[in-house]
């Protein structure tokens, strides 16, 4: 790797940590840079989560302030985030490129739907107000997502975004925070089943580590001070941005 080439995957690093604090997504940088200064795919998924790590664990502690309360929603939730990780990390080792390839376009656009139409959509949810459970199916959504983001992870932050918008009874930049959080622990736990049995290559994966942290500490200050109609926005046109570089 030249130098040129390591300035470039730190500076994607730093852009996807910013964005994996706001929203989601970050992979949409990171992953492209690695396959363009030549390391093969699978290489790329498994050293870009593990960079990523680092920084996706910066967002949850920018945004602990809005973690304040929601004790009860992460023992509820962690959980389902850590075994969908798990299982998303085996799809990976163990199946090809294409067996979710294809339903990847599906999923992050019905995220977007969600998010632009979460206000008008959750007056037709029943999400009593006096407490924070949420609806029912927010638990098997969380634990999906999770085996979606374990086995490549882009845009995991739009459908997260999405699920805890429509299904828990809280504001977006709360959301924001907790979404980090079970993002931290899918991509943490693929990252340590990725250490132990798959190729990694390091250099980049320290690269992006670097980059991601410095990003989600930036990512976490300037976030929360977005009004949440502009976060709305810029989930929707993220998750667009993902659909387009994935199909296209």
């Amino acid at each position: 790797m030249t130098w040129f080439e390591a300035l470039f995957v730190l500076a994607a690093g730093i852009g996807a940590g910013t964005i994996n604090a706001v929203v989601g997504s970050g992979t949409l940088l990171t992953f492209p840079a690695l396959l363009a200064i030549g390391i093969p795919p699978v290489i790329a998924n498994v050293s870009n989560t593990i960079g990523l790590s680092p920084g996706t664990a910066a967002g949850a502690i920018g945004y602990r302030r809005e973690l304040e309360g929601q004790r009860g929603r992460m023992v509820r939730l962690v959980p389902a985030s850590l075994l969908g990780g798990v299982v998303g990390a085996v799809l990976l080792l163990t199946l090809p490129d294409s067996a979710f390839h294809a339903v990847v376009p599906v999923l992050i656009l019905l995220g977007c739907v969600l998010v632009a139409f979460q206000p008008w959509l959750s007056r037709w949810i029943s999400v009593p107000s006096h407490h924070h459970r949420g609806a029912w199916w927010v638990l098997p959504a969380v634990f999906a997502t999770g085996i979606y983001g374990g086995y490549f992870g882009a845009a995991q932050g739009v459908l997260l975004m999405a699920i805890l918008g429509l299904g828990l009874d809280s504001n977006l930049q709360r959301m924001n925070g907790l979404k980090n959080v079970l993002a931290t622990v899918v991509n943490t736990i693929s990252a340590v089943l990725f250490i132990v049995v798959a190729d990694v290559n390091w250099l980049a994966a320290g690269l992006i580590a670097v980059g991601s942290t410095i990003g989600g500490f930036l990512g976490a200050r300037y976030g929360r001070k977005l009004p949440p109609i502009a976060l709305r926005g810029l989930i929707v046109c993220i998750g667009i941005v993902a659909i387009v570089t994935m199909v296209f």
